[in-house]
């Protein structure tokens, strides 16, 4: 079982093969590769590797799926005795992203 740990904006993502993920929205088009190259641990069948913080000579490669919103998340504020209330909804912009293969040279 091959399997890579990456850092994606902000946040760390446990990703391996063949398996689709939601991340913050990225700027690329649907259908074009796009390589990430922040690897902080990868696992292959006899061999692991872990970064400084980065593995220098690890690639995962990934294709943009599709441009989505997440879940409606609903923000109230409310001051009691005051008679002040403020209701907000937000929806948090996602790409669905699928990895390709995971490279270590």
């Amino acid at each position: 079982m091959t399997y890579a740990v990456l850092e994606l904006s902000g946040r760390q993502f446990w990703v391996e093969e063949g398996r689709h993920y939601e991340i913050n929205r990225i700027p690329n088009n649907v259908g074009k590769e796009i390589i990430l190259n922040r690897v902080l641990l990868v696992k292959n069948e006899n061999e692991l590797r872990i970064g400084k913080p980065y593995v220098e000579t690890a690639k995962v490669t990934a294709k943009v799926m599709k441009h989505l919103l997440g879940k409606k998340t609903v923000v109230y504020k409310m001051r009691p005795k005051k008679k002040t209330r403020k209701k907000q909804g937000h929806r948090q912009k996602i790409t669905r992203i699928s990895i390709e293969n995971i490279n270590l040279i």
